[in-house]
């Protein structure tokens, strides 16, 4: 599966037709027609979005910017549009003006609507425009009218007392309703032709830069502080899972960090196998487990580290982590360095790959545990244009948690990078060799003005189930290579050494 979102272009118009019929079930009129998307993409391109889903447009999102001052807002949807004119789109205006958007109902489910409100909102922080407003239908009023007004329906699905399909999505979505609006669209039944004026604020506005500001690099991270239990059933595991994804990726997170070995409870069915043995049976689960949580990113529109599991490939077994990109794509990494405990219970290999991944938020890098205390890696990473550097980890002990935390956070200072690092914690009787957990996951900087003093960005507390939620600025990162107190990657002395791959 690959998802992107990006800008609608002519050529689209055939898909756009298809997935617009479908979501209207109106196999034999155009909602939009072909001149309809033309004239939008010539006078607005920016705000003409749509979803491709492998090759394919599936979902669409169009607007235009309108004048507050100049324009009534509160107007009817086929006078806002001039009936399909768009005669009051004002590119020096200041509100962004929702006039469509459709999911094809056969992806529904992955949430695509979604993405289509999050790259708007990118949209309109971008070109510092005050606001997003729509007008939104109400479809399931027709089933209420008789015993509700209008605001007394709108209220009770604010507090979820009542589903909307649309009004709901767009409060999840943070819009409020700023009006009500009559005779929104003639002949609308459904909403018994009402509607509301949804409105999202951008915080970011500012009302003497009217420039287009510079695209926003504030990336959200979020670390999955895993409690070790005993699962019943496969799925059952998934459930705990999904249960962390949904939470993490309801704050906007653009990554979740889930910690190394986090799928162990699953070996208990096999404490009664060497060690070997019973890693062998764990990873039998890792390629549906793979599967799943990559199901997972997709659908909740969040790029996940997904730990890290065991795979074998052929007669070795590797420590292998998954990067589970949100559009579908998937990476790994294998753990290049292993533990002297790794090599004598379950005769574990070592990897041989180390590289950069480019992701939706830019170039990241993978360590597993043990890897973040051998600093050449991260440098190499470092060299290839590295930015989050984030570390799954699995310690017993207070010790062993302190070697890849100071290892970590000296890793962020020497290379001008953020690294994130996730445990796992709590006890797990039934499984051999597994059978005590330490942790305190946390978001490391480098250490100059422009970060937290101790070079802490955010900890989690020790030994809790919890997540972490972290925001971490790029923009300071470059700040910092060209201007901070101390210039890491610029003042090495390559004239005397240098660390580089042999392969």
């Amino acid at each position: 599966m690959d998802i992107k979102v990006r800008q609608l272009t002519k050529k689209d118009y055939s898909d756009l037709k298809r997935s617009m019929q479908e979501a209207y079930d109106c196999k034999e009129v155009e909602t939009w027609t072909r001149k309809n998307i033309v004239d939008l993409i010539d006078i607005f391109p920016e705000g003409q979005l749509c979803v491709e889903l492998n090759g394919h447009v599936v979902a669409c999102a169009l607007a235009i910017i309108l004048n507050s001052k100049n324009t009534n807002i509160y107007d009817k949807y086929y006078s806002i549009i001039d009936n399909g004119r768009f005669t009051k789109h004002d590119i020096e205006g200041d509100v962004l003006y929702g006039i469509e958007v459709f999911v094809h109902p056969k992806y529904r489910e992955l949430r695509l609507g979604r993405r289509l409100y999050d790259a708007r909102k990118e949209l309109c922080e971008e070109m510092n425009l005050k606001s997003i407003v729509a007008g939104g239908r109400i479809p399931n009023y027709h089933k209420y009218a008789d015993k509700l007004s209008t605001k007394q329906y709108i209220e009770k699905v604010r507090k979820k007392e009542i589903y909307d399909p649309t009004l709901t999505f767009q409060l999840s979505n943070d819009f409020h309703v700023k009006k009500i609006l009559r005779n929104y669209l003639p002949n609308d039944s459904e909403s018994m032709e009402y509607a509301t004026l949804l409105e999202w604020n951008n915080i970011y506005y500012d009302a003497e830069a009217r420039s287009i500001s510079p695209a926003k690099q504030t990336i959200r991270l979020g670390l999955v502080q895993w409690q070790m239990r005993t699962f019943a059933t496969l799925e059952a595991f998934y459930d705990q899972i999904e249960f962390f994804v949904d939470a993490v990726s309801d704050y906007g997170a653009d990554f979740i960090l889930l910690p190394e070995f986090f799928n162990t409870p699953l070996m208990s069915p096999y404490n009664d196998l060497p060690e070997r043995e019973a890693m062998k049976k764990l990873a039998e689960h890792t390629e549906e487990i793979k599967e799943k949580i990559l199901s997972f990113a997709v659908s909740y529109n969040v790029n996940i580290i997904a730990g890290s599991m065991p795979i074998v490939e052929g007669t070795k077994i590797y420590n292998i982590s998954y990067l589970c990109h949100r559009s579908g794509k998937i990476d790994s990494y294998k753990k290049v360095h292993i533990t002297p405990n790794e090599l004598r219970y379950y005769g574990l290999e070592g990897g041989s790959e180390v590289k950069v991944f480019d992701t939706d938020c830019g170039k990241v890098g993978l360590l597993i545990c043990y890897d973040v205390e051998f600093p050449e890696l991260s440098r190499i990473l470092a060299d290839q244009g590295m930015k989050i550097l984030f570390v799954p980890f699995m310690t017993d002990t207070q010790n062993g948690y302190m070697r890849v935390r100071y290892c970590a956070q000296a890793r962020a200072i020497e290379n001008e990078c953020y690294v994130a690092i996730a445990g796992s914690v709590g006890n797990l009787p039934r499984v051999n060799n597994m059978d005590i957990q330490y942790s305190q996951s946390a978001v490391f900087t480098p250490s100059d003005f422009a970060f937290p003093n101790n070079a802490i960005k955010a900890e989690a507390t020790p030994n809790t189930e919890m997540v972490l939620i972290a925001d971490v600025d790029l923009y300071a990162l470059r700040d910092l290579h060209e201007y901070g107190t101390v210039k890491t990657m610029k003042d090495r002395r390559r004239d005397l050494y240098e660390v580089k791959l042999l392969k």
